[in-house]
């Protein structure tokens, strides 16, 4: 477990045993144990053995802060309740529905990954209503010893908030300030359907800047900083992307050459900037089949 700041700490879920794909924050202090994005079923494993190398029982654990439903940050969440009934899940009131009665979000997700479903993701359990602490976005909340502001930020997905916490200046921002798997890394936008949205993208950007975080927390991975500069990558890499699926919207052929298009130019792009091995990290962390799906229906929705 690395610490960020006193009471504030992440660690490596070794997500498919590999390093730097998915990680879980953790507030500790007197007033119990916070994880943020507990990551999937999957990982639950390393999820308790490095809790319990730190000396945290799971017991210790009181609540659950969810950015967004993706089965990546919060697939565990209901397993997680079953052993803890007392745990306290906050989630935004657009993903609770399906926190609670996951069958949308599980064909969803079954559409994209098809077979693979359990040996990525794991089981995955309702959450009762009852655990759950519903969020619109503006809260300030008292969280344990510590007070969040919570920020409606969907461009990613309709469901995700963002968490600040002004004392160490750290804002755990889940998917929707990027993907950067390395320090000085390639801040990747992931745009996997059905919810990508760069208007809104961009404003909830603005949000996030206007906390003026000293450090961002990604949960794919790690903390970032300095901020305004990594934005700005994010920025800039958005309309990369969204410019190259545009294109490949223009070519002949089946969607399945134009998404292939797409791939082999992501892939070069990264290549040209990093080794093989870091690169399909990437790909593991946010698949670009699936971002070219993401972002050619953006676009055809938008006609």
């Amino acid at each position: 477990m690395i610490t960020l700041a006193a009471g504030l700490s992440y660690f490596d879920l070794d997500f498919m045993q590999l390093p730097r794909i998915i990680a879980t924050a953790v507030v500790h202090g007197k007033g119990g144990v916070v994880l943020i994005d507990p990551g999937p079923t999957s990982t639950l494993p390393r999820l308790r053995s490095t809790l319990a190398a730190a000396g945290i029982s799971m017991r210790d654990v009181t609540t659950v802060l969810l950015t967004h439903i993706h089965l990546d940050h919060a697939g565990a969440t209901g397993t997680l309740v079953k052993e803890l009934p007392k745990l306290r899940v906050f989630v935004h009131e657009k993903g609770a529905p399906h926190m609670a009665n996951p069958e949308k979000l599980l064909a969803s997700a079954t559409r994209l990954y098809g077979s693979e479903m359990d040996r990525l993701w794991g089981t995955v359990l309702p959450v009762p209503a009852a655990s759950m602490e519903v969020l619109q976005g503006g809260e300030r909340m008292a969280i344990g010893t510590r007070m969040f502001d919570v920020e409606y930020t969907p461009g990613h997905a309709s469901h995700h908030v963002s968490y600040f916490d002004r004392d160490s200046g750290i804002a755990f921002v889940g998917d929707t300030a990027g993907v950067r798997l390395m320090d000085g890394g390639f801040v990747l936008p992931p745009t996997p359907p059905p919810d990508i949205d760069l208007e809104a993208w961009r404003r909830s950007l603005e949000k996030i800047g206007r906390w003026r975080p000293d450090t961002l927390l990604l949960t794919h991975f790690g903390p970032s900083s300095p901020v305004a500069p990594h934005l700005s990558a994010l920025a800039d890499h958005i309309v990369l992307a969204s410019e190259l699926v545009q294109r490949s919207l223009t070519r002949e052929g089946e969607d399945a050459d134009r998404e292939k298009w797409y791939v082999d130019q992501l892939r070069l792009e990264l290549t040209r900037r990093m080794n093989v091995a870091d690169a399909h990290a990437y790909e593991v962390a946010g698949r670009f089949d699936l971002n070219w799906r993401g972002l050619a229906r953006y676009w055809r929705k938008k006609g």
